[in-house]
């Protein structure tokens, strides 16, 4: 548990002493709740919550979905039309499956763009940002999964491009397609290797969110000054925290609950607004869709697959040097899961000494442009793989590398930082301060 003085759980009835010696899983709540958090996490710390609840929502309906549901080419997309259409709540069941995958990515990408920004991935919390990306890789392949399993035409071509990407891998990838396909082309043992996978990956997911909670309670949470809770004596810890129960419980129970009014929202009134209409369309090996899309929280990372062709000169360089090993298709594989490697390398490559973006002036702007450019890349992931979107996919593409490989090494060196506070209490009552148009006070309320 988190090494800032607090006080800790002490069993005081005989039955809660017996059971503490034995399974001090009382204790472990206790201190779980009542860990010391620095009172000035702002609204972009709510999003914990929000994962925690999709994750839950995506194994209960999951498991539901999965009594009614047949993994095989001929039934199906058939067994999916009896879930809607046959089972006591099932349409209900299926559209918050369905949109509970959509609602846990924009969580996710809102909690790793706030860890990018105030530098949450900094010594000592390097092992949790690592967690947290492998958390973020498994969910990838599990939305990837289970994109698969209605068997409609999207579903189907989806898995056809997707597994064909492994075989550009030289040397292994023609052995690794056949053994992700379970055959030579996309068929009933493919679909039945990805249900049972899509199926026991939210349950590993779950194990690696406890370790993810485990190493931040252990290193104490980050804050928006990126200031360290002072850890010489509990009555210092506390002048910088607030107990987690009830201050940031309720704090983030009241933001998951305005969340949950938008989710139910779209599940109630425009359930199939993020999806695709060709995924009504059973699987027909015979007919190529003229656009084959992934879904849209795969969008930016297919963006930067598709950029990199035979034409662009990187491409062209880096296969005149292996001789013709790293072609076109194997380079834009290596860049799309580069893309997300340079992420998680960015503890060792972010060389500033200063954690939070607000005392990084420059720093702002190109991270600004970042999160431009992801959206950018989003969007053009959905367009077709033409002129003028392939070049702006090159250009979006090469900042994304260029962020994280040049500007962010660069920014430690260069980059002259504004003042910082020394302590939490201080950041708080200066930010109180200016919300009171500059009146001194020694209250020090949450931010």
């Amino acid at each position: 548990m988190s090494g800032i003085p607090h006080d800790h759980y002490e069993p005081k009835t005989k039955g809660e002493k017996w059971l503490n010696s034995r399974l001090p899983v009382i204790g472990l709540v206790y201190d779980t709740l009542m860990i010391p958090t620095p009172k000035n996490l702002n609204w972009m710390w709510i999003w914990g919550i929000v994962l925690a609840f999709c994750l839950v929502l995506q194994i209960v309906t999951g498991i539901v979905l999965a009594m009614h549901y047949t993994p095989h080419v001929d039934l199906a997309f058939a067994s999916v039309e009896h879930i809607m259409r046959n089972v006591n709540g099932g349409h209900m069941l299926r559209y918050m499956h369905a949109n509970g995958a959509s609602l846990f990515f924009i969580a996710v990408y809102a909690h790793i763009f706030r860890g990018l920004y105030y530098g949450s991935y900094k010594a000592p919390r390097e092992v949790t940002w690592i967690v947290g990306m492998l958390i973020y890789l498994l969910m990838m392949a599990t939305g990837f999964l289970g994109y698969v399993l209605p068997w409609g035409q999207m579903s189907f071509w989806g898995a056809t491009v997707i597994t064909g990407l492994f075989g550009a891998i030289p040397f292994i990838g023609e052995g690794l397609q056949t053994f992700l396909l379970g055959g030579p082309a996309v068929d009933n043992a493919t679909l039945n290797r990805f249900f049972s996978l899509h199926y026991l990956l939210p349950f590993v997911i779950a194990g690696l969110v406890i370790v993810h909670i485990w190493a931040f309670h252990s290193t104490g949470n980050n804050n928006p000054s990126g200031v360290e809770v002072r850890r010489g004596s509990k009555e210092e810890a506390e002048k910088d925290t607030l107990p987690f129960w009830p201050y940031f419980v309720i704090k983030d129970l009241f933001a998951l609950a305005v969340i949950l009014v938008v989710f139910f929202a779209v599940v109630g009134f425009m359930p199939n607004y993020l999806g695709h209409p060709d995924n009504y369309i059973e699987a027909n090996a015979l007919a190529t869709p003229a656009h084959i899309v992934p879904e849209w929280y795969f969008l930016p990372f297919y963006a930067i697959l598709r950029a990199f062709t035979s034409e662009v000169w990187v491409v062209q360089i880096a296969s005149f040097v292996t001789g013709g090993i790293i072609d076109a298709k194997f380079f834009g594989v290596l860049a799309m899961f580069g893309a997300i490697a340079v992420m998680a390398l960015v503890p060792w490559l972010d060389t500033s000494n200063v954690r939070s973006g607000r005392y990084r002036p420059m720093f702002k702007w190109w991270f600004a442009l970042l999160v431009i450019d992801f959206f950018a890349l989003m969007w053009l992931g959905a367009m077709p793989a033409e002129e003028p979107y392939a070049s702006f996919s090159l250009i979006a593409s090469a900042y994304w590398f260029g962020y994280f490989l040049v500007i962010l090494p660069l920014l430690g060196v260069i980059e002259k930082p504004l003042a910082q506070p020394a302590t939490i209490e201080e950041a708080v009552k200066a930010n109180y301060a200016k919300q009171n148009g500059g009146t001194n006070t020694t209250a020090t309320p949450a931010e």
